[in-house]
């Protein structure tokens, strides 16, 4: 009996099962949008971006008068900008193994380094959230730590039917040690079911080796707001420049990813406006470093709006309000994460086959996939020892 060749479009097939089967973050985030990618217009692809609109919000007025308001709807670009791959060659006779043993010797170990290739690329998107909870360098070890992440998502207003978590392995034992009837999967189930914790409330838990350590800035000084009504206008993007001083000069520093407060500054319910009982949190959104004066100018998230439906803090800060960092100056914290599955967008989108010139002796096979991550934009949310993510 011949035997039966292994073509390209077998090993893809493959290739991708296996890829799917090792995402655990890639498995917790929004995949719905990877449909939009293969749509055509006039016989033409939509190209490497979609837009999605974020949701819009609105303020209840009082009394019988009618006051009408502007509906402010906005976008986030969710962009296939990154290809990663890992290129295979073989020859005929290796070919002509059956699947099963040519998915063993080659293609598994290849898909295990891309699916965690995905997932760090995917949970280094906790630069891009502000709210932190639990004390920075403190192990999660009893239920009760771990439910200060879902309490800030409740405070948030986020829902609570889609929640996720991911922690590390020293987080994920701790806990562990609490629970009764815990018991080992088998192995030769996906990495997503290998990975499931017993349930924590309204939130599925999830263990990952590739949750990452964040290393905070040196920072230093006595950082200062360096002028009043620092306050901007919604503009979609939730971000803003905030003017600093009082850091140590030239080499005082923040980190893209340190999260920190201003005094008198605090958080509002995203929905009914009330003032909540803590401080607001701000996230750099990229590196900076201070002058020779001490004074450094920040790109922060969210940003300051104190009026109207997309209020973020209870006031603008005063000038020489005092800024307080969250955790030590140079120290690296790992970042679990408690979210909302709809925070974060993944979108895999089938390359065009390449075109493979024959090879003697030996056939070129190239299984790929483009892929991008981006976080779909507005108030997100951290937690205990683990950073919380939820949907503006």
């Amino acid at each position: 009996m011949a035997n039966t060749i292994v073509t390209p479009s077998i090993v893809a097939k493959e290739a991708l099962r296996l890829l799917d089967n090792n995402l655990v973050f890639g498995s917790l985030v929004n995949r719905a949008y990877e449909d939009e990618f293969d749509k055509k217009s006039n016989g033409n692809r939509i190209g490497d971006t979609v837009l999605i609109r974020k949701p819009v919000r609105y303020t209840v007025r009082s009394g019988a008068v009618a006051s009408p308001q502007d509906t402010t709807e906005k976008t986030v670009s969710l962009q296939v900008n990154t290809q990663e791959g890992v290129d295979l060659q073989f020859s005929s006779s290796d070919l002509s193994l059956k699947i099963a043993d040519f998915s063993d010797r080659y293609l598994k170990s290849a898909m295990i380094q891309l699916a965690n290739s995905v997932d760090l690329k995917l949970a280094a998107l906790y630069k891009d959230v502000w709210n932190w909870v639990g004390t920075p360098g403190t192990a999660l070890t009893t239920f009760a730590g771990f439910t200060k992440a879902p309490q800030r998502l409740d405070e948030m207003a986020v829902p609570d039917a889609d929640r996720v978590a991911a922690l590390n392995p020293a987080d994920k034992w701790g806990l562990i040690g609490g629970f009764t009837g815990f018991f080992a999967p088998e192995i030769t189930k996906s990495a997503i079911m290998r990975a499931k914790l017993p349930p924590l409330g309204s939130v599925d838990a999830y263990s990952s080796q590739n949750v990452p350590t964040h290393t905070t800035g040196a920072r230093g000084g006595t950082p200062l707001v360096n002028g009043a009504a620092q306050n901007v206008a919604y503009d979609g993007s939730n971000q803003q420049n905030l003017v600093t001083d009082g850091w140590t000069a030239t080499t005082g520093s923040l980190k893209k990813g340190d999260v920190f407060t201003i005094a008198g500054v605090f958080a509002v319910n995203p929905v009914t406006k009330a003032v909540l009982s803590y401080l607001q949190q701000f996230v750099a959104k990229a590196d900076a470093t201070a002058d020779g004066t001490g004074n450094m100018t920040l790109s922060v998230s969210p940003a300051i709006i104190t009026t109207g439906p997309y209020q973020t803090v209870s006031a603008a800060p005063a000038d020489n309000a005092a800024i307080t960092n969250l955790g030590s100056n140079s120290t690296g914290y790992p970042q679990n994460v408690v979210f909302d599955r709809n925070a974060f967008a993944l979108a895999m989108v089938p390359m065009e086959l390449p075109k493979v010139r024959s090879v003697p002796r030996a056939r070129p096979i190239r299984v790929s996939r483009s892929a991008s991550f981006r976080t779909m934009t507005g108030p997100t949310t951290s937690g205990t020892g683990a950073w919380i993510f939820s949907m503006a």
